[in-house]
């Protein structure tokens, strides 16, 4: 049968136990639930649903760590978190838990954490018909004398049955015979035991002996039984059987008593005389064979004495059943029973149980925190089993009680893990017997860390020196820090924080030891002192850091020679003093100049005179560098004095340089500059480097930009012969320009239709950027008037024909080597025009807008067959303005090429070396404009 929770006072079986029993003691909540269950009950089988018994929300149960905790070494019960049921977790034996003690229990508690919540249970454990009875014995031999009256009675060894209730041991049949009638009868506990009653005196003459079959029946359904054989001897008579003074004695003994102490003396005499007199005294046959272990009995003075170890809390009270038979021939038997009673003493100390410990315990933990649970228990009874609790003192922990016989671990101040990591905590239990026993329990708690400690160093600061010219790579300086946390919480980092950029090129420090390195060598001549934060931070959660603060300074080495400033070494050019014949002696003709990129001593610069081409006409001084005469020039003194200089410093080692100086004596300068004249400056070969540098990238530029406006140009051109060919119906010569004609109007073909940009460039576009850039119109008048407003007053524009006016590749005719303005027709100022030639070139802004006017207007004609602008036939009504010579067999033909500003396609040789000339004075403007760039 399934498990099912019973209501305690009789109520029926698969009802829930109606009554909790609610306890507010701290902040716990305590009920009481009882189930009943058969025994033998299949792992997993179903006891009931606690949660739902419980009122507990069953999706918070994962969360709360619900658990049973039951008594004893086996966990008979477990629950199933999804869906609450106490579930059958070992095998449960009624018999082997409670012998023959009905009703049958087990307690349990259930623990629901987050709240800390305790619930107290029991299930009973309900008894089936699972063992057979079981006789002592497969035989049993009787000797009744023929001369016993009929309704005399003789007691049966009793069968023993493990179980309990109706599946206990009912009843005793006996086998047909005419003889005997069985007698049952039932003990104050309830079990049966069977008598032979004889209903018709016995003959030996007749009948010896007799052989009945006694059958045990339980009340189980269906029923188990035994069977024992009863051997019947009839012997003659001894007419008088012995006589007990009382039925029943009564006795009490302590449950500690030694053995041998004497518990009761039993008495029973007999009127026979001799043998038949004789009273020996014995167990009765139905005597348990546990009571015969722990009672002894002398069979000549009936003292029944203590043999085994009692236990008051294994059974309180022994029903012992005695017997006297006299030493006849057929002895005669009388019975009595003897009741103990054990008395209870504290011989039990408490147990301690700990249910949970909650350990590690964080540092940060407030009080009141739940550390552990406990329970305590304590077999004895009344005073010898009501236990307290407590805990030694002078330790942040406190100790109460929830429930009975339940104890909780509280903090009750704050914890420091740095001061103590772990707490080893006594708890006694001390019972309140006489003299009470106690029982001590160890609880090891320990304290997990915190991250609230932030790093220390031993100093806030560090001033390292270090010499330059170091080796890159070495170790300077080892940032010590410590934590006193543990862990990841004391594991150190150490990082420079990002202040001067240059620092994070020149240090870096090792994470895990703290030790700074120096990258690169130092040059004390660039940076004397560098300044650092070095951040330590440990590994917690938040991290918590220290900054420290690092400056290292740049110590100074000699490692710099003098460097001469005057005369300059490093050139070809020769320095030449001159000083007049007959300059008297002290006269300073000249002065090495010098300096010395160290400092201090490193630093000071000392003058020797090295080498002379006559030692005692010139001195130098040894501090000041300036050269003297050392005495008056004299008329036959060599012309030309060449001196070497000696330039040390006062470092350790010493460094040295020289410096060469040339003296000319002269009355004249103009002497010496002859002499210079003819000496040839070099040609240095880097001169020109950054030059050449500069141009081979404007170049490459050029080149890239030029292929892509080629390639833009030429997508175009594709574009618009298939659109042409699609939509005219009337192919015509000419038409008026669009927006997509004009040179100053680039546009790229990824770019949407509705937004295009104009680029106008300007005269001297080769040495600018772009002037400006705007939206492109629609209107392709509009367009040029806006172009021509907009434009600075050197602009000038090329048209270049549509697509549609351009032949295909295969016609393309070669270009026209005569298509070029000349000199003077080239726009520009009218200063910039040959005089030779006649006639002018628009040299304003508003002459320059006429033109463009009248060329837009002569091909917008000319498409249309009549143009009226003036002038004779192919002058476009140029020639009345600007003289004769301007014609439009100078203006190129739109018909047959396209003129990219630029581009080489369709250059030609007339104008060649002109353009080779402007060539390179666009390339040295490109180069100015670079510069520009650059900077």
């Amino acid at each position: 049968m399934n498990g099912v929770a019973v209501r305690s006072r009789g109520v029926t079986t698969g009802q829930v136990l109606s009554l909790l029993l609610l306890f507010g003691v701290s902040d716990w909540v305590s009920a009481a639930i009882r189930y009943a269950i058969p025994e033998e009950a299949r792992r997993g089988s179903a006891v009931g649903n606690v949660v739902a018994d419980l009122a507990l929300d069953l999706g918070r149960l994962p969360g709360r760590r619900l658990r049973v905790v039951s008594g004893g070494n086996k966990k008979y019960f477990g629950v199933d978190l999804t869906s609450g049921a106490l579930l059958v977790s070992e095998r449960i034996d009624r018999e082997e838990l409670c012998g023959a003690l009905s009703p049958c229990s087990l307690s349990f508690e259930i623990v629901v954490e987050n709240p800390l919540e305790l619930y107290s249970g029991a299930v009973e454990i309900q008894d089936i018909n699972d063992n057979d009875p079981v006789f002592p014995s497969s035989q049993a031999r009787l000797e009744i004398s023929e001369s016993v009256a009929a309704g005399a009675r003789f007691p049966l060894e009793s069968a023993q049955d493990p179980d309990v209730g109706i599946n206990s041991l009912q009843t005793y049949q006996l086998s047909t015979n005419p003889h005997f009638a069985l007698d049952v009868q039932t003990r104050v506990d309830g079990s049966k035991y069977a008598e032979l009653v004889l209903e018709k005196e016995l003959d030996r003459e007749e009948q010896r002996e007799l052989h009945l079959v006694l059958t045990a029946l339980d009340g189980g359904s269906p029923p188990r039984s035994a069977h024992v054989q009863i051997h019947i001897d009839v012997v003659d008579a001894n007419d008088n059987s012995p006589v007990f003074n009382q039925s029943t004695y009564k006795a009490s003994v302590r449950e500690n008593t030694p053995t041998g102490t004497l518990v009761a003396r039993i008495s029973a005499y007999d009127l026979d005389d001799g043998p038949n007199g004789d009273i020996v005294y014995s167990f009765s046959s139905h005597t348990p064979a546990k009571v015969r272990e722990l009672f002894a009995l002398d069979s000549a003075t009936g003292e029944l004495r203590v043999k085994g170890q009692l236990d008051y809390e294994e059974t309180k009270l022994y029903e012992i059943y005695l017997q006297a038979k006299d030493k006849g021939v057929v002895p005669g038997v009388a019975h009595c029973k003897v009741l103990v009673e054990v008395v209870d003493v504290n011989d039990n100390a408490p147990e301690v149980t700990v249910t949970s410990v909650y350990s590690p315990v964080p540092e940060d933990a407030a009080p009141g925190t739940v550390v552990a649970l406990l329970s305590v228990t304590d077999l004895d009874s009344h005073d010898n089993g009501l236990v307290n609790c407590f805990i030694s003192p002078g330790i942040p922990f406190t100790l109460s009680s929830s429930l009975k016989n339940y104890y909780t671990l509280k903090t009750k101040a704050a914890l420091d893990r740095e001061k103590a990591s772990e707490y080893n905590i006594t708890i006694t239990a001390r019972d309140s017997g006489s003299p009470p026993l106690s029982e001590v329990k160890q609880i090891l708690v320990q304290v997990s860390d915190v991250n609230d400690n932030a790093p220390k160093s031993s100093q806030d600061s560090y001033d390292v020196y270090v010499l330059e010219n170091n080796m890159p790579g070495i170790p300077i300086l080892n940032v010590s820090a410590t934590d006193p946390d543990l862990g990841r919480n004391a594991h150190l980092s150490y990082t420079i924080l990002q202040g001067d950029p240059a620092v994070g090129h020149l240090f870096s420090i090792n994470r895990e030891n703290g030790t700074l390195y120096l990258l690169t060598s130092l040059d004390h001549e660039d940076q004397v002192e560098f300044s650092m934060m070095v951040q330590v931070q440990d590994g917690g959660s938040p991290p918590l850091a220290t900054n420290v603060s690092v400056s290292v300074f740049v110590t100074d080495l000699n490692d710099n020679a003098p460097t001469v400033l005057y005369p300059h070494p490093n050139t070809t050019a020769t320095y030449t003093d001159v000083v007049a014949p007959g300059t008297p002696a002290g006269h300073m003709v000249t002065k090495v100049v010098a300096v010395d990129a160290d400092a201090g001593y490193n630093a000071w610069i000392s003058y020797t005179l090295l080498q002379a081409t006559d030692p005692s006409l010139f001195s130098v001084g040894l501090h000041s560098g300036e050269i003297f005469t050392a005495r008056q020039l004299q008329e036959d003194d060599a012309p030309q004095h060449t001196l070497v200089i000696l330039l040390k410093d006062h470092g350790e080692p010493v460094l040295s340089t020289s410096a060469t100086v040339s003296i000319s004596v002269a009355e004249m300068v103009k002497e010496v500059l002859t002499d210079l004249t003819d000496v040839a400056p070099a040609n240095d070969p880097r001169k020109h480097v950054t030059f050449y540098l500069i141009l081979a990238v404007i170049l490459v530029s050029a080149a890239f930009f030029i292929t892509m406006l080629s390639l833009g140009i030429f997508k175009c051109y594709k574009w618009r012969q298939s659109k042409e060919l699609f939509n005219s119906s009337r192919s015509t010569l000419y038409r008026t320009p669009g927006p997509f004609h004009h040179i100053d109007a680039v546009r790229g073909g990824l770019t949407p239709p509705n937004f295009y940009h104009q680029v106008y460039l300007t005269t001297d576009s080769r040495q600018s950027d772009i002037l400006c850039k705007k939206p492109f119109t629609s209107s392709p008048l509009g367009s040029r008037q806006s172009t021509m407003r907009n434009g600075e007053p050197g602009l000038y524009h090329q048209i270049v024909g549509t697509a549609s006016r351009l032949p295909t590749p295969a016609e393309q005719a070669q270009p026209n080597t005569d298509w070029r303005f000349s000199q003077t027709q080239r726009p520009g100022t009218s200063g910039s025009q040959n005089g030779e030639e006649g006639g002018a070139w628009p040299n304003n802004q508003f002459d320059t807008e006429m033109l463009q006017a009248m060329i837009l207007a002569s091909a917008n004609e000319a498409a249309d067959g009549n143009s009226t602008l003036g002038g004779g036939t192919g002058t476009m009504g140029l020639s009345a303005r600007y003289g004769p010579q301007f014609t439009l067999q100078h203006v190129p033909d739109y018909r047959q090429n396209v003129y990219i500003p630029g581009s080489t396609a369709t250059l030609t040789n007339a104008a060649g070396k002109r353009d080779a000339k402007s060539a390179s004075s666009s390339g040295g403007n490109k180069k100015k404009s670079g510069k520009k760039e650059k900077k």
